[in-house]
């Protein structure tokens, strides 16, 4: 993702957190600098970013070229090296709250670093030890986000789910923040861990309507054996009874969930049964990883899979996916749900359903009707425009109003 400065443009890979470290650099750079901010999580990831530093440098060889992120942070001097690099910023990130205002909703850093050591993640080196932002630094910055005009929140951090500020853990972080900001429309979650996610936060999905009912999981495989060999610490049982319980608090959550195919050892059997999880915990959005080495990192030393089974298998689980996402967009035909718009013509709902909403400007709340979809997002409809939507009906954030009739659950 580019985004753009007055004098300083940002070539973001990676994470959300990413988009607001980017934000950063950008208001602490000097004029005329490019900023490339790169992701570990993959080798592809990384190849990706070396690749736009050599383009950048051919295409704009005056430019000052400074080099930040996870990779670099990991590995400086095969950045140092670089032909045009001008700074390669290997310092971690402060212990604090930030923010990005970059596109439709407002980004919030609440935490940074890792203290779980799963044997495929190179991160935990880019990031550092487990930290969490003092929440009145948090309140502030999201205030300061709905002030600026932002409808929509995103609470995000290398663990989200770890945030703990003195005794202070997720859920009551998000208790308060919809507390202190009630103009605060919606508040939404980036991906969580199921196991550590604290039981006020279970609490606050089934009374909060703010609460954004999406929540997207870092479950990454469906047999026992390979989630103890990646060193996670859930099981499968864990997996379903969390999304059974969510389902139980909140009955319209959408989930999605990261996987990784073909992970070291993983025989056809073991991968039957990510592909069955799929499907017993109801997850609509799937980001699927086929698995990718990276040196320095147990999983690296493993029995690898061959890189074309994994690529394959990765292909069959997002088929199911895809099937999912087909299944949910049927069951929205007929709904008039809420929607905040984006750039490009596009929307989401509460539920991060995608729709199609062209001609209407970003950072609208609408109301339309979901007519039909072409297996990727809604179509949808309003009779009325956006800049009429709060003198023609009531502002209750977080819900759905139809034109005429009961207003149904996103």
């Amino acid at each position: 993702m580019s985004a753009r400065s007055p004098n300083v443009e940002v070539l973001t890979f990676g994470c959300r957190l990413n988009m607001v470290d980017s934000e950063e650099l950008a208001r602490q750079s000097a004029s005329d600098t490019v900023i490339v901010n790169t992701c570990a999580v993959t080798n592809e990831a990384t190849r990706q970013a070396r690749q736009a530093i050599r383009r950048l440098h051919r295409e704009r060889p005056e430019a000052r070229i400074v080099v930040a992120g996870c990779a670099a942070r990991i590995d400086p001097q095969s950045f140092e090296t670089m032909e045009g690099v001008s700074r390669v910023i290997a310092e971690q990130p402060e212990n604090r709250a930030r923010a990005a205002e970059e596109g439709t909703r407002g980004f919030l850093a609440v935490q940074n670093g890792c203290d779980h050591s799963c044997t495929f993640c190179i991160i935990p080196l880019g990031r550092g030890a487990a930290r969490s932002a003092p929440p009145d630094e948090i309140i502030a910055q999201a205030g300061a986000l709905v002030d600026s005009g932002k409808q929509e929140i995103v609470l995000t951090g290398v663990d989200l789910t770890s945030y703990d500020a003195d005794g202070l853990k997720l859920g009551a972080l998000v208790r308060r923040l919809l507390r202190e900001l009630p103009e605060l429309a919606r508040l939404r979650l980036s991906s969580i861990d199921c196991i550590e996610a604290d039981d006020d936060l279970l609490v606050a999905m089934g009374e909060e309507e703010r609460l954004c009912p999406h929540l997207h999981l870092s479950l990454q495989a469906g047999d026992d054996l390979i989630l103890k060999r990646m060193k996670r610490r859930h099981s499968r049982a864990d997996a379903i009874r969390f999304c059974d319980a969510l389902r139980k608090a909140r009955s319209d959550v959408v989930f999605g969930a990261d996987f990784i195919a073909g992970f070291p050892t993983e025989s056809e059997e073991m991968f039957a049964q990510t592909l069955a999880l799929a499907e017993e915990c109801g997850l609509t959005h799937l980001h699927v990883f086929p698995f990718s080495p990276r040196p320095g990192t147990p999983a690296a030393r493993m029995p690898q899979v061959a890189r074309e089974i994994a690529k394959e298998r990765a292909a069959r689980l997002r088929e199911v996916g895809e099937s999912a996402l087909v299944r949910h967009l049927d069951a929205q035909k007929g709904k008039t749900l809420r929607f905040l718009t984006e750039r490009g013509g596009v929307a989401r709902a509460a539920d991060f359903t995608l729709a199609r909403t062209p001609g209407i400007e970003a950072g609208r709340m609408i109301d339309a009707h979901v007519t039909g979809h072409d297996g990727k997002a809604l179509s949808a409809i309003t009779n009325f425009s956006a800049a009429n939507l709060e003198h023609n009906h009531e502002r209750v954030a977080g819900q759905s109003h139809p034109v005429e009739g009961p207003a149904p659950r996103a």
